[in-house]
């Protein structure tokens, strides 16, 4: 199996604080995996530093076996990395289509229609503004728009945070049916039972360093871990 993201001692600054301090991770092709950790550990911060939005000091990236350290983030894109942030992004003037529509790339293997299929409600809701979906709606609407540039490495910023039970349900099928079509996907998030669910390995991360690594089935024996670094009982 090929690395879809691999990172290497990545170490991250916000002026002179350190705030990524020598994360290491990878994501094979065709695998789910969770960054997990306490609020303010460095997980948006990992993701930034990833995706070209925060450079990195030191350390490497690698997407799809190229080196992209110190890419800007629409070269990063071009090479098939997308990042679907916590604040989702979307363009509450225009309707779900125009959403969709301004995102389609190119000779992206994603069409419309396969949008469509997976996320039944924004077919619905096509000629509704952004502004007038539900929160998970527009999460979908989020996703679905990153689908559209092609990407290899899909990241996932907290995409369940706030809805729900029912929504998010709805939306980890549709992560599912992503990650079966093919896209690898790095996904922070905090609803243990969300991670336990949908990943095959995890990394816990604590004050900008990876503490923990284990597989779904490691990760889910091991309660003590969770109780450490998490604080909850998962």
């Amino acid at each position: 199996m090929s690395e879809a993201l691999r990172i290497e001692d990545i170490h991250s600054y916000y002026g002179k604080s350190h705030i990524i301090q020598g994360v290491s991770l990878k994501v094979e092709e065709g695998e789910i995996v969770t960054l997990l950790g306490r609020n303010g550990a460095g997980k948006t911060s990992t993701l930034k530093s990833i995706s070209g939005l925060l450079a990195p000091k030191r350390g490497h990236v690698w997407i799809s076996g190229e080196e992209t350290t110190g890419w800007p983030a629409y070269r990063a894109a071009q090479n098939g990395l997308a990042l679907v942030p916590e604040h989702r992004g979307i363009f509450g003037l225009l309707t779900v289509e125009e959403n969709l529509r301004i995102s389609q790339r190119r000779g992206a293997q994603w069409s419309l229609a396969d949008i469509y299929q997976i996320f039944p409600r924004l077919e619905e809701r096509r000629k509704n503004s952004g502004g007038q979906l539900s929160g998970g709606e527009q999460q979908m609407l989020a996703i679905a728009r990153a689908l559209l540039g092609g990407p290899k490495v899909l990241m996932l910023d907290e995409p369940v945070e706030g809805l729900a039970p029912i929504i998010v349900e709805e939306i980890v099928a549709q992560i599912k049916k992503v990650r079966d079509a093919g896209v690898s996907i790095l996904l922070v998030e905090q609803n243990l039972a969300v991670c336990a669910e949908l990943a095959d390995r995890h990394y816990i991360i604590e004050l900008g360093k990876v503490v923990h690594h284990a597989t779904a089935a490691e990760f889910i024996a091991d309660h003590t871990v969770r109780d450490r670094y998490l604080g909850v009982n998962a």
